[in-house]
Formats: C-alpha cells, sequence, structure tokens
C-alpha cells in the first residue's frame, strides 16, 4: 500500500483528496501547510507528495526545493489553483513530477499518480539491480596481515598511486583491487579488468591500447582498447608478469607520459588511468632474468600490498567458512547449512593449494554433499585428497 502524504492548507481539498485516495487503496496522512508537510518529510519515507503551491510559513515550491535535498526519488505532484504557465513550468524544473490545476481532473490525477508511483518502483529496482552488479565483494578475515590490507587500502585508495598487488593465486589479489576502486575517487567511473596470461602475446598490445581498422590482417574495423575504455577509472592488470616485454614498454610511456597510440595508428590519445597491477611471480626475479623491466617495475610499485596465502591466515578459516555458507546456500535456495567443531577444525588443519578460490569450492560442495550439519567425516569424504589419505595411513 502505497504512502502518500497531502500537504494542502485547504480542508475540503485535503479531505476530498483523502477520501477519493483513500477509496482507491492508498494509505494518505495529511499537513495543513508546507512546513508542517516539510517536517512530516523529514521524519518519514512517502512514496509520493501532493502539495498545493500556495500556502503559509512555507509556499509550495520551497517545499519542493526541501523536500528533493532529503530524497530526489519521492515523486511530488504540484496541485494548484494559482498558478499558470510560468509557474507550472518553474516546478518542473525545481524537480515537480507533474503539476495539475484545481479544481483537479480526478481521472487525470489517478493516473499521474500511478505513473508517478510506478517510477518510484522502477528507480527502486534500479538501485536495487545496481547494487547487486556493483557490489564489492567483503574482505573477510580478522588476521593481522588482513587488517594491514584493509588500513594501507583506506590509506592509498582516495589517491591516484599506482599498486603492485602480489600473491599466489586464489589470494585474493582481485578482491584488493576492487577495494582500491571502489574507495578511490574514481569509483563512479569504470574498473576494466585485463588478465595479461589469459591474452596471445601478439594480441596484447591491441587489447590494451586498440587499433586502426586494417593494421593488420584481422582489423577488419576500429578497436578501443582498455587503456581508453578505463579512462576516468581504474585499469587492473592482472598477472603482469607474464605481459611480453613490447607490450610493457608501451605500458611504460602510458604510465609516464598519460598518452597511449593505438597499434597502426599515429595519434597519441590522452588517458586518465590508475593503473592497479597483481602478478603471482616475483617480479624482481623476473627483472633478473631479463624478462620483466626494471623502469616497469619501479612505475607499478609505487604500492606494494602482499596478499598471504590461506595457510598462512589459517585463523580466518572458520570466518570464510561461514561467509560461503551463506553466499552457496542463498544462491541454491536452501535452507542455511552449519558446520561443526570438528570439522572447522579440519578444515583450517587442510593444506590450501588454491586458496580462497578452493575453500570456496570445497563450501560449495559440503552444501551439496552434506546434511543439514557439516561434520569432520564430510570433510574427511569429501574434501581430502586420496593420496592425503594414503599419507596419513602409511
Amino acid at each position: 500500500m502505497a504512502n502518500i502524504l497531502i500537504i494542502d492548507d485547504e480542508k475540503s481539498i485535503r479531505k476530498t483528496l483523502s477520501e477519493i485516495l483513500t477509496y482507491e487503496g492508498y494509505k494518505i496522512e495529511e499537513a495543513a501547510d508546507g512546513a508542517e508537510g516539510y517536517k512530516m518529510f523529514q521524519a518519514k519515507a512517502y512514496d509520493a507528495v501532493l502539495c498545493d503551491i500556495k500556502m503559509p510559513k512555507m509556499d509550495g515550491l520551497e517545499f519542493l526545493e526541501k523536500a528533493k535535498e532529503i530524497n530526489p526519488d519521492v515523486p511530488i505532484i504540484m496541485v494548484s489553483g494559482h498558478g499558470n504557465i510560468d509557474t507550472a513550468v518553474d516546478a518542473v524544473k525545481k524537480g515537480a513530477f507533474d503539476y495539475i490545476s484545481k479544481p483537479p481532473d480526478l481521472n487525470r490525477l489517478l493516473i499521474t499518480l500511478r505513473n508517478a508511483l510506478d517510477k518510484t518502483t522502477l528507480v527502486a529496482e534500479t538501485k536495487t539491480l545496481r547494487k547487486k552488479v556493483n557490489k564489492t565483494p567483503e574482505m573477510i578475515g580478522e588476521s593481522n596481515p588482513i587488517i594491514k590490507i584493509k588500513d594501507t587500502i583506506h590509506k592509498v585508495a582516495p589517491t591516484d598511486a599506482r599498486v603492485l598487488v602480489t600473491g599466489e593465486n586464489g589470494a585474493g589479489k582481485e578482491l584488493v583491487a576492487r577495494w582500491i576502486h571502489a574507495y578511490s575517487n574514481r569509483a563512479n567511473g569504470p574498473m576494466v579488468e585485463v588478465n595479461c596470461a589469459a591474452i596471445p602475446s601478439e594480441l596484447i598490445e591491441s587489447e590494451l591500447f586498440g587499433h586502426e581498422k586494417g593494421s593488420f590482417t584481422s582489423a577488419i574495423k576500429q578497436r578501443i582498447g582498455k587503456f581508453e575504455q578505463a579512462s576516468g577509472g581504474t585499469l587492473f592488470l592482472d598477472e603482469i608478469g607474464d605481459m611480453s616485454l613490447s607490450a610493457q614498454a608501451k605500458v611504460l610511456r602510458a604510465l609516464q607520459e598519460g598518452k597511449i597510440t593505438r597499434v597502426g595508428g599515429d595519434k597519441e590519445l590522452s588517458v586518465d588511468v590508475r593503473v592497479v597491477a597483481a602478478t603471482n611471480k616475483d617480479l624482481l626475479k623476473e627483472v633478473e632474468e631479463k624478462n620483466f623491466r626494471l623502469d616497469l617495475y619501479h612505475r607499478l610499485s609505487v604500492i606494494l600490498i602482499h596478499v598471504p596465502s590461506l595457510n598462512d591466515r589459517r585463523e580466518d578459516v572458520p570466518l570464510l567458512v561461514d561467509y560461503f555458507l551463506d553466499t552457496v546456500c542463498q544462491e541454491y535456495g536452501m535452507a542455511r547449512k552449519t558446520a561443526d567443531k570438528d570439522a572447522m577444525k579440519a578444515l583450517q588443519n587442510h593444506h590450501w593449494t588454491g586458496n580462497i578460490r578452493e575453500l570456496r569450492n570445497v563450501v560449495e560442495r559440503l552444501v551439496i554433499l552434506s546434511g543439514k550439519t557439516i561434520t569432520a567425516d564430510d570433510v574427511e569424504n569429501y574434501v581430502v585428497p586420496n593420496h592425503e589419505k594414503k599419507k596419513a595411513t602409511t
């Protein structure tokens, strides 16, 4: 049932509108002037407002401006017998959903109100979907390394400093990059991800910098590269240790000058990009072996963040298991399962070769195959590989 606020200094108008809208199934509250209506609007959430313009203490246009500052998503329909076209235009410019003259045509009023409420519903659904799409996963853990990482992120994120994230596969390097972007001044801009290890070396330059039509055999049209796509936001270069030396040289130039050139082009393009890079390799060792440029390493590593393996933060395993039990059970539409103390201890003692990624898969497996409560036997049967069991018995 939609909650409607009617603001009008004429008691007869309020009574008439209230009776009609109550009959239509709406919940109605009334205010005798703009000031009273503003106090009610501040104190409570309404789905829509019907507001007169000429009122004592605070007129409708002043109410409209102040109400939009509090909640711009609530549709406000102006209803007045003193207005003209200029007044209507002024009201709409200030954010009114619509303007209706007194005495109002009831059919038009009801249609306008339904449209306003439909818009409110769409706005709310859109915000919910955006939150689901854009929501950055939580960083679960209370161990000292995780606390240190969170603290570093909160200090670094608001700056444009480049960050190099290191750690084993599956440890959570991408999550660190997402947090840096989410808490940065570029959060409203794009975050573009590139897995340097997944792109063939002959295509990496085209992927990063784009190409002009006809620049090579398969270039049948112009392509915008990841640097341009990420302009105004963050570019996450995952597994940068696998990037070719020629591409490294171009990335270095882009970081130094803030400019790129598409493959096959001669025009320089300015890009405003913050780069966060990640690798599971020892880049200094790669430098010694002539596989990685030292000058690029220093450009990327203004801030260094090392993500520990799950084996180095076993105290976080129970928190992570509980988190994944919540998310997996929700995804499958199942009742929430729990893990008993022995099962949790067995998971803590397990050797995690795939880190957080492996743990998430293991919890999903246990949710599917175990009963309401996950036991140590379930961990033994569904988690511990056969070769580890054989070692334990010999």
